[in-house]
């Protein structure tokens, strides 16, 4: 493409949350973005009108990527009005939050679906749109592929095989120019952070996790927009096959943990 050409990147799940606010900060630098939503079509047309209004483009386009057929038409869209693609973001995300012991077959499967297997066939696409000039390709994912806790296995596992489709990618697709990474997120405050722990019956307290986190609060959706950025930007054009964590330092502490202790001791930490 021409050196001057607006970079083209295509974000799933980007109506709201994390893919908004990073579609919003490549368009004020004069990108085109490719919003993906799978219903609120108003939503999505807010973004697009946002990210021109800012200095950039972009259009929006339905898509169910469970759906492999959809996966097709999202990225026949890009082709038709770009002709290209030079990032490409897979951001949504979905699955039950049950014990290991309740998941039903349906719940196995649309997790695959939705999160490992629209990935491997988004970045099969995106790869066949990106030129010679070659591109970036990052995965969102989440501590629950580096750590256990309640519920949270179907999407957890399925994040660590994306994570592991990541390296495996970034060894196939180097020699093209690609490079595949993944952002790692830890407790964001997004509208799925506020469904795990206030509508999945029984889990523990929100505050109870925050304490642990050594930075003392939630990440925001910047934080991971910013992040994805970074990795999509031309100062990381040596990073390949990595997954960068954004948790506040979560998954680096263990029990016992500084939030349990008491007297001097847990005033060592917390000055109370």
């Amino acid at each position: 493409m021409a050196s001057d050409a607006p970079r083209v990147t295509l974000i799933t799940g980007s109506s709201r949350g994390i893919g908004r606010l990073l579609a919003l900060k490549l368009a004020a630098k004069g990108e085109h973005v490719v919003v993906n939503y799978k219903k609120n079509v108003e939503l999505a047309d807010d973004v697009v009108r946002e990210a021109r209004a800012a200095g950039g483009g972009g259009i929006a386009v339905q898509a169910d990527i469970e759906e492999p057929d959809d996966i097709d038409a999202l990225f026949e869209a890009v082709r038709a009005e770009y002709g290209r693609l030079d990032a490409f973001v897979a951001n949504a995300a979905a699955s039950a939050f049950k014990p290991v012991t309740a998941l039903k077959l349906h719940h196995l499967d649309r997790s695959w679906a939705m999160n490992v297997r629209s990935f491997v066939l988004g970045a099969q696409r995106a790869l066949s749109l990106m030129g010679n000039d070659g591109g970036r390709i990052v995965a969102v994912t989440s501590y629950g592929s580096l750590r256990s806790f309640p519920t949270y296995a179907s999407l957890g596992a399925a994040k660590s095989a994306v994570e592991t489709y990541v390296r495996f990618m970034a060894t196939e697709f180097g020699p093209k120019n690609v490079t595949v990474n993944a952002v790692n997120g830890g407790l964001i405050d997004t509208d799925s952070l506020e469904y795990f722990y206030q509508r999945v019956p029984g889990m523990a307290p929100m505050q109870s996790v925050i304490e642990k986190i050594p930075l003392g609060r939630p990440g925001t959706a910047d934080d991971m927009a910013s992040a994805v950025e970074f990795l999509l930007g031309p100062t990381a054009g040596y990073i390949t096959g990595q997954t960068l964590t954004v948790d506040g330092g979560l998954t680096v502490v263990a029990p016992p943990f500084w939030a349990d202790t008491s007297g001097e001791l847990r005033a060592a930490v917390y000055g109370d």
